[in-house]
């Protein structure tokens, strides 16, 4: 997963998420099904994964994947997290204070081995490399499981398998991993009703050219904007709501482009990623209205003179627990500026 935040963008700052409850499980402490006898097996991106019982000292190597055993109430067995991005929803703050922070930033090989966990999760291989976290081989070596988001891998899941129905296949499959089921099926069901409510809003477009296109404006960095390519969960996201990213051909998940390719494009709507909490020039997502005003060939656009901007919170357009709450405010966005079917 190739994200602006790993392609020398730290973030380090925090941003305050107001997570939606629509979507989400209730957050608590207790395990739904302890310790289990019999022996689990998963797949996580090509690797067999086996556990004789539920993981004690789980690190999670990125903010996605430790809200995702916080949803699931795995706080208890989580010996660290790292790479915290933004600052953890409100929802999960007890629930996170009990966990040890190894490493604010990505975690190194020496940071995960000193928290000596006996599982680590990821949002995306590229955090398990030789000059990260150390290879799932390296790992393996030690006894370590390692499970990467199906996400991250959808080229060894079944042809055709959305992004949201992958993240879903990861709670069910951490589910199983921490004897965590019941949680795990609740969360993953709400996901898919939130999932199919925010469809019922697509108008019934027959042709794909003539679905309004959409330009996700992630961030801006030196100036430079920072979309949403065809790789990455938003465009599956326009998809549900009856869309299209603009930037559909670029084999990206976030590419930095230009703003004359931004104009180019000449998108009916155009979604800001909100970091205003993180604190870079640029991050707000009143910064970047102001950019694209001040450019001379962007602010003619259509979009950008007649306002049809919605705004979302940034962490939210790449795969985790919160991502269906940006699904809800894009299918509601759109319906308030007379693009998105009303389904009342």
């Amino acid at each position: 997963m190739h994200h602006p935040a790993r392609l020398g963008i730290a973030l380090t700052g925090v941003l305050t998420v107001a997570l939606a409850t629509a979507g989400c499980g209730t957050q608590g402490t207790e395990s739904d099904a302890g310790t289990s006898a019999a022996r689990t097996s998963v797949t996580s991106c090509g690797r067999q994964l086996s556990f004789a019982g539920p993981p004690e000292r789980t690190v999670t190597l990125d903010q996605s994947s430790t809200e995702t055993l916080l949803e699931l109430g795995l706080q208890d067995r989580m010996a660290g997290t790292a790479n915290i991005k933004t600052k953890v929803t409100a929802r999960y703050a007890d629930a996170y204070a009990k966990v040890p922070v190894i490493a604010p930033k990505i975690a190194t090989g020496e940071q995960l081995r000193a928290a000596t966990p006996d599982f680590v999760v990821a949002g995306s291989a590229d955090l398990l490399t030789k000059d990260r976290a150390g290879t799932r081989d390296e790992l393996a070596a030690l006894k370590v499981p390692t499970f990467v988001s199906a996400v991250d891998c959808p080229e060894r899941q079944r042809a055709g398998t959305s992004p949201f129905e992958l993240l879903f296949s990861d709670y069910e499959n951490l589910g199983k991993i921490f004897g965590a089921e019941r949680r795990a099926d609740r969360l993953a069901a709400e996901q898919r009703a939130a999932v199919a409510e925010a469809g019922k809003t697509a108008p019934h477009t027959a042709r794909d050219e003539d679905r309004p296109t959409v330009v996700y404006l992630y961030s801006v960095f030196n100036g430079m904007p920072y979309v949403a390519g065809g790789t990455g969960l938003p465009s599956e996201m326009s998809r549900i709501v009856g869309a299209r990213n603009a930037f559909d051909d670029v084999k990206e998940d976030w590419p930095e482009v230009s703003w004359e390719e931004v104009a180019k494009r000449d998108p009916d709507y155009i979604v800001i990623g909100d970091l205003s909490e993180r604190g870079r020039p640029g991050d707000s997502a009143a910064e970047k209205r102001a950019a694209m005003t001040a450019h001379p060939v962007v602010s003619r656009l259509a979009a950008v003179r007649d306002n049809r901007i919605l705004e979302v919170p940034g962490i939210e357009l790449d795969p985790s627990v919160r991502s269906v709450h940006a699904l809800g405010m894009l299918a509601e966005g759109l319906k308030g500026v007379g693009h998105a079917r009303h389904t009342h």
